[in-house]
């Protein structure tokens, strides 16, 4: 956990960015990132020349070559002055100038040269304004123990929920709480290959790598495992060159040590080559409204005909798992029951040609204050062959938070998220420690359950017979309270007995006069 100290540090350096001049919250943590990725390079070096003096031998793999960049007055220089190590012990002035004028002309060489340690440093411009405040933050990166994963993920990820409060980038950021449900009930194993093709800021992959951290230790003890989690499990698309930063290094700072996160555009590129190659997608899309069919993938097309990006969306995830494979994925909730031919196709073939395994209502507040549209989390497995017994469904009512635009915590920190320990009142706040329960029940005790309570079951018969529509209130039985009224003469002898006595009392008043 970081330290009070730290976090009043991060915000001292966020307002000095503000104060700057650098108002988008994107920039700021863009600007941190090559920091950071700059720190990164300085100690893989270093890593690779202490390995070359304890085998006496030169070194395999130099970041930083031997002599002058050539760039600059004079004749350049020295590449070793560009390493963090140097760099953060130098003067404000000076330092300014390697940062502008050196370092990011080598970051963007490395990227030219398709380095592994630089694929997404193409483009990187260095636009902090001042030597001042680049040696404030330096300073502030400095005193980060970054040997520790720990610490250096959770400040990241306090980095980035700060593009949640600063505003109008907040759609980047699914809810971490929410994420962390969709993974404890995925339950994500050693052997999975995981994809997000909208990943952003990588939210769901990191969450995934740190469930396999606490659940499945052991796997880190196993060569193959260990590449296997650093090199083939996670895989991330998004077509921004921003968020692929940012995403890349928070997962490289979450101890990943080569994920796949690449350029790729989910909806308009042919998917050759990813098509049943993943065995779990969590994601949360960006559902941004329509797309010209000159623009879409032509696979994704032949699926389900339609412009909606929610739905090829949803035919994108049928058509990157492979047979087994299970999803994870927040919807609209239009895609739940819209009566157009391409959303009751994408049902019919999620519950008839797959198994559909259930539906998480969410309160329209989960994701305020940047949008209050209501969605739900749609969990399924690809079959090919069918497979849809009956389908789960929960209306989740509370998150820990409350579901206005301020979004309060209603619960102290270790309260809140799927692993709570909760009493019968704390539930009420929280109710996703009961989700992830009950999601274990779903084919034993949960069928049993009556359709007024907050999760139940489904025969897929009548699903098919609603014409696949899967909106809870569809299935919810509600119980009106039945209420007993006196009867009216009752209230009226009630009322003439309280009229009399008040005539009373102000006869006796008026005698008093």
């Amino acid at each position: 956990m970081l330290t009070g100290e730290l976090r009043s540090k991060i915000d001292g350096v966020w307002n000095a960015f503000w104060a700057g001049g650098i108002a988008n919250p994107l920039e700021v943590i863009e600007q941190i990132t090559y920091l950071l990725f700059m720190r990164g390079l300085d100690e893989a070096h270093t890593r690779e020349e202490n390995k070359a003096n304890r085998l006496k031998k030169p070194m395999a793999r130099r970041i930083f070559p031997e002599g002058k960049d050539g760039l600059g007055k004079g004749k350049g220089v020295a590449y070793e002055e560009l390493r963090w190590s140097r760099l953060k012990n130098q003067d404000p002035a000076t330092m300014f100038e390697l940062v502008s004028e050196h370092v990011f002309p080598f970051l963007r060489d490395m990227a030219d040269a398709n380095s592994a340690h630089a694929t997404h440093m193409k483009g990187a411009r260095f636009t902090i304004p001042t030597p001042a405040l680049l040696a404030k933050v330096v300073d502030l990166l400095a005193e980060i123990p970054m040997d520790d994963r720990d610490t250096k993920g959770d400040l990241y990820e306090y980095m980035l929920s700060k593009i949640a409060s600063a505003g109008q980038n907040g759609q980047f950021r699914t809810p971490r709480h929410i994420i962390a449900l969709m993974v404890e009930m995925m339950a994500p194993g050693p052997k999975d290959v995981i994809v997000d093709p909208a990943c952003g800021t990588c939210g769901f992959l990191v969450a995934a790598g740190e469930y396999l951290r606490d659940i499945h230790p052991k796997l880190f003890h196993d060569v193959a495992s260990r590449d296997h989690f650093n090199e083939e499990m996670f895989h991330g698309f998004d077509f921004d060159g921003t968020m692929l930063r940012i995403g890349s290094m928070n997962m490289t700072l979450h101890g990943v040590d080569n994920p796949d996160i690449r350029y790729k555009d989910s909806l308009a590129q042919e998917h050759a080559g990813d098509e049943g190659r993943y065995s779990l997608i969590l994601a949360n899309p960006p559902f941004a409204g329509s797309l010209d069919y000159e623009t879409t993938a032509k696979d994704l097309l032949a699926v389900v005909k339609t412009k909606k990006t929610e739905l090829l969306f949803m035919a994108l995830f049928i058509k990157l798992l492979k047979p087994g494979g299970r999803a994870a994925v927040i919807v609209p909730d239009g895609v739940l029951f819209g009566s157009s031919t391409a959303h009751k196709e994408i049902r019919r073939m999620l519950v008839e040609d797959h198994k559909l395994d259930g539906i998480v209502k969410l309160p329209s507040g989960v994701f305020r204050p940047y949008a209050g549209v209501s969605t739900a989390i749609v969990l399924f497995t690809k079959t090919d062959d069918g497979g849809t017994d009956q389908v789960w469904f929960y209306d989740l009512q509370a998150d820990g938070f409350s579901l206005d635009d301020k979004r309060n915590a209603l619960l102290p920190a270790e309260k809140i998220g799927p692993r709570a320990k909760l009493d019968g009142e704390e539930q009420e706040k929280n109710n996703l420690p009961d989700i992830a329960a009950r999601w274990k029940q779903r084919s034993a005790s949960e069928r049993e359950r009556p359709r007024t309570a907050q999760s139940f079951c489904v025969p897929k018969a009548e699903i098919a017979a609603a014409g696949y529509d899967l909106s809870i209130n569809r299935y919810k039985e509600v119980v009106h309270e039945s209420t007993e009224h006196r009867p009216p003469k009752d209230i009226i002898g009630e009322l003439k007995a309280l009229e009399q006595e008040i005539a009373d009392g102000l006869d006796e008043l008026e005698a008093m006069l």
